[in-house]
């Protein structure tokens, strides 16, 4: 088993920078499902070049690399423990070659171990098979689709789909109106793994497993097998779209499971993933520890279509604006004059420095001041992969988070400082709209996921501060140019994301009368 860890190093790199042949495939045919002359068109096309130069550069697919989690089968006799170490100093080497952030965090102190490693980091399940070899699965599924997750307990009352019980319909009401809840924020278009059944924690464990079956796969139990196809169809017609820019492709994937259950409780539990859905698997030779076959397919087996010809266009945010909006270059500081003449729609292309800002920053400067002038600034929802070398740090990946758990904060902090403009990605609330209109600033959508597209925008790190809150947390100060991003909450008390969410729940209650009975 002397390669074993060799191995595993190689699987960690590979999920992380190269989405497998059948992911592709599917956002292919989400591309081919959606107008490129829209937002979401646009979306898909920079996500589309967003893999192809993830898996060119060795780096990251998104910034958020996720928690990463092993299934592993070994024959009878094999030694657990020493598997473990071996996995423990892969995940430590991917961490500090910049192929995994630094992801584990201390949940009373909020310090970052800088390595992934920690009480429950990573997470590893092993079980026994009567097989000879080995098989390791691994996924990296992010917070921000991790935070989309949810759990039903049925018999229940749905928004816009009144009662859900304990039957196919009341499963089928709770999938949509979980993809419904997701938004935007989720970094849709994307796919879900259902669990049906068993207690709280395995109800959860079993839609996650879902997640690892193939996505051409056809589900044994034939119940699930319809169930699956007509959530995939109908999910589509909700119009919540790439991004939750609204468009015709929501959801690109679904699976089901099933298992039984305590007869008081009847639980469904949903793992939704974002469409940087990053799982790959190897079959280990247990003598040597080599890697005898990878068990998905190879993502530089499946091109993405067109995504060369449409990367200068995604660049310049015209690919898919017609008629929606105009593009502007702001050049930062930015003035109130400048923001104020923006709107819903427009295109934005940011030149000079913007600053890094997530969940410990914003806490923080609610009581304190900020280390550098931010009047005009930009502020930046990202926790970006960092590396250090001689030259100083380098950006290895750097799109959004999810931008509504600043809700909070935010609006405060913008006035506080007189920041003008907030990028991240899924929207945020009405107290931040507030705050934009009456102070004069703007919320720019960025597309989530797409650490490699944005990192190449950043030309320079200016410097860094609060170290001490770990580097996804920190505060990076860095100068870009060409970074292109969608006004969807304006200063005039505009939001796209509450217009689709109002949209999106008037299609859910047509789905409201049974289907399945």
């Amino acid at each position: 088993m002397k390669h074993f860890e060799e191995s595993m190093y190689k699987l960690i790199v590979e999920t992380s920078t190269n989405l497998p042949g059948d992911v592709r495939r599917a956002v292919n045919r989400g591309r081919a499902a959606e107008d490129a002359a829209t937002r979401a068109g646009l979306a898909l096309a920079t996500i589309a070049q967003n893999i192809e130069m993830a898996e060119q550069e060795v780096s990251p697919i998104c910034q958020d690399t996720g928690m990463p989690t092993f299934i592993v089968h070994t024959p009878v006799g094999a030694n657990q423990i020493e598997m473990k170490r071996a996995i423990y100093q892969a995940v430590v080497r991917a961490t500090k070659d910049g192929k995994l952030r630094p992801n584990s965090v201390d949940s009373l102190t909020g310090a970052n171990s800088g390595d992934n490693l920690g009480p429950g980091t990573p997470v590893i399940h092993f079980e026994q098979w009567e097989q000879d070899k080995i098989d390791v699965r691994l996924i990296l599924k992010g917070g921000g689709c991790e935070n989309k997750n949810i759990q039903y307990s049925l018999p229940t009352e749905l928004e816009g789909l009144g009662k859900a019980g304990r039957d196919l319909d009341g499963i089928r009401k709770c999938i949509l109106h979980s993809i419904y809840q997701a938004q935007g924020q989720g970094c849709s278009a994307g796919f879900i793994g259902v669990g049906i059944g068993g207690d709280r924690t395995t109800g959860y464990e079993l839609a996650k497993q879902q997640l690892f079956r193939h996505l051409d796969d056809v589900n044994p139990n034939e119940d699930l097998a319809k169930l699956e196809d007509y959530i995939l169809e109908n999910a589509n017609k909700l119009g919540i779209g790439t991004m939750g820019f609204g468009g015709e492709v929501t959801l690109l994937g679904c699976k089901i499971g099933v298992m039984n259950r305590l007869p008081a409780s009847f639980f469904v539990s949903v793992a939704y993933n974002c469409w940087a859905f990053r799982r790959q698997g190897v079959m280990i030779e247990p003598a040597t520890g080599e890697i005898a076959e990878w068990l998905y397919e190879a993502g530089n087996e499946v091109r993405m279509n067109a995504a060369s010809e449409t990367a200068a266009a995604a660049a310049a945010g015209s690919a898919g604006v017609q008629g929606q909006g105009r593009e502007i270059v702001l050049q930062t500081p930015i003035s109130e004059e400048q923001i104020r003449s923006l709107r819903v729609g427009d295109v934005v292309v940011i030149r000079g420095e913007m600053h890094t800002g997530r969940d410990a920053l914003h806490k923080y400067l609610m009581d304190h001041d900020a280390p550098i002038d931010l009047n005009g600034a930009v502020i930046y929802h990202c926790g970006p992969v960092m590396l250090k070398d001689e030259e100083g740090w380098h950006v290895k990946a750097a799109g959004p988070t999810t931008s509504i758990r600043e809700e909070p904060y935010q609006g405060e902090i913008l006035k506080k400082f007189g920041i003008r403009a907030v990028i991240g990605k899924g929207g945020m609330g009405p107290k931040t709209l507030q705050a934009l209109q009456e102070h004069g600033g703007v919320y720019l959508n960025a597309i989530g996921g797409a650490a490699q597209y944005y990192a190449e925008c950043i030309k320079k790190v200016n410097g860094v501060d609060f170290m001490e809150f770990g580097i996804p947390e920190a505060m990076w100060h860095l100068e870009v140019d060409g970074f292109a991003a969608i006004v969807t909450m304006d200063s005039h008390g505009n939001s796209l994301h509450a217009d689709v969410s109002k949209d999106s729940a008037a299609k859910l209650a047509m789905f409201k009368d049974p289907v399945f009975s």
